[in-house]
């Protein structure tokens, strides 16, 4: 198989390409980036590791030659961020070009429009699988565990940290690019925590303002609160699942981080900011906003015993009331998952990793044509293996009692989930 690595340059699309390499039934890889020297120093950097690679210089936003890079492809992995400038374009020509398509589109606007190219997609005999990383990607199937274990779903959150203790997230080196500009992540995070973003409430997808406070209390007496952040995850597992109560994406954040996100949701939507100087700002932050963050801080609640990624799931289960948490197992301490997986505290290793995880169930030629969420076209059990295995500490994570594939499950039978 030909694989296509858009935006392969990149951190996340790097560590993407240097697992992809390694998979039975990749014989080529094709590292494409608007910036050839960097597509051309990936290369050199990962010569021999596995599948013959070479470089190429493409711009997403030059149509033909985003036709020319992808029509000898057999299927693209898209790290070209941010997903709701590039998304619908690179998999439209993904489409046009019938060339298979994994992304980590992080974005709930375009994951919309991606999923409204179901029919083409099919029609076209193309597999999309639309947000494949770690949020959305390993989220959601770790949603797919947890409402595995209900027969009815009313709610489900998604969460994952920002600056907790003991998670080493490491958001501030991903906050600008090499270039010393703010990184699409960067931008995206300020577009997904202003203006209004995608939840779930009874049932129905509705836009809301972000930040919004999440408390939660979940099993083996878990709980704290956590902040409502744009996300696609809400948009899918609702159309996955269908859940009659609440749904959505949360972070795990302390007060002092939320509030000086707080101002600068304030300053975007008065147009004082645009997504990028916000994004510039939080990487250099000023003392102006600081000083008003400070002041703003007392205003939220911190996470307490929250786990700092995880999904959870309420509903029913042989008529009685039932929560369901999904977690990643400690790497440290106990096994309860009071520190994340070493593999999530990297963004990079965090996004990259699942998504050639989701190509290695692509190559199998088990993906259905049409364009899906990771928990309907990725087998969760499957890939949390698969993921144990490129996980460095899984030896630990084995001494210290945690099940061979890292995930816990924990449940209580308990009513209610969360407040806010």
């Amino acid at each position: 198989m030909k694989v296509l690595a858009l935006g392969g340059p990149g951190a996340m699309g790097a560590v993407a390409v240097r697992v992809a390499a390694t998979l039975p039934g990749v014989r080529e890889i094709v590292v494409a980036d608007r910036d050839l020297t960097a597509a051309q120093q990936l290369v050199r950097k990962l010569a021999g590791t596995g599948a013959r690679m070479r470089p190429l210089q493409v711009d997403v936003t030059d149509a033909d030659a985003l036709h020319a890079a992808l029509a000898p492809a057999d299927v693209v992995l898209n790290t070209v961020g941010p997903y709701y400038r590039f998304g619908l374009t690179v998999l439209r020509a993904a489409i046009t070009a019938r060339t298979h398509y994994l992304d980590i589109c992080d974005d709930w606007e375009p994951t919309l429009q991606m999923l409204d190219l179901d029919e083409a997609a099919r029609s076209a005999g193309v597999c999309a699988v639309v947000g494949m990383g770690a949020s959305p990607g390993v989220s959601n199937l770790l949603a797919a565990r947890a409402v595995r274990e209900l027969d009815t779903v009313q709610d489900i959150y998604t969460a994952w940290p920002v600056d907790v203790p003991d998670t080493g997230d490491g958001q501030d080196e991903q906050l600008l690019g090499p270039d010393g500009r703010p990184s699409a992540a960067a931008v995206h995070w300020m577009q997904q925590i202003s203006g209004e973003v995608a939840v779930v409430h009874d049932g129905k997808l509705v836009r809301r303002p972000p930040l919004r406070p999440v408390s939660l209390t979940l099993p083996e007496g878990r709980s704290g609160t956590a902040y409502v952040v744009g996300h696609p995850e809400p948009v899918t597992l609702q159309r996955s699942y269908q859940p009659t109560g609440q749904a959505a994406n949360l972070m795990v954040i302390t007060p002092g981080t939320l509030a000086y996100l707080d101002i600068l949701r304030t300053d975007i939507d008065a147009g004082r900011l645009t997504n990028e100087t916000a994004a510039a700002d939080l990487a250099k932050p000023s003392l102006k906003r600081a000083l008003r963050a400070a002041a703003r801080s007392v205003r939220f609640s911190g996470p307490k015993t929250l786990p700092p990624f995880f999904a959870a799931a309420t509903g029913t289960r042989h008529g009685r009331p039932l929560t369901v948490l999904a977690h990643l197992a400690a790497v440290s301490g106990d096994h309860r998952g009071d520190a994340t997986s070493a593999l999530i505290s990297d963004m990079a290793k965090g996004t990259g990793i699942p998504l050639a995880l989701g190509l290695a169930q692509m190559l199998d030629g088990t993906g259905l044509p049409g364009v899906h969420p990771p928990e309907i076209a990725i087998d969760p059990d499957r890939f949390f293996l698969d993921l144990a295995r490129h996980e460095p500490n899984q030896a630990m994570l084995l001494r210290n009692g945690a099940p061979q594939d890292g995930v816990v499950i924990e449940r209580a039978p308990v009513h209610a989930l969360a407040r806010s």
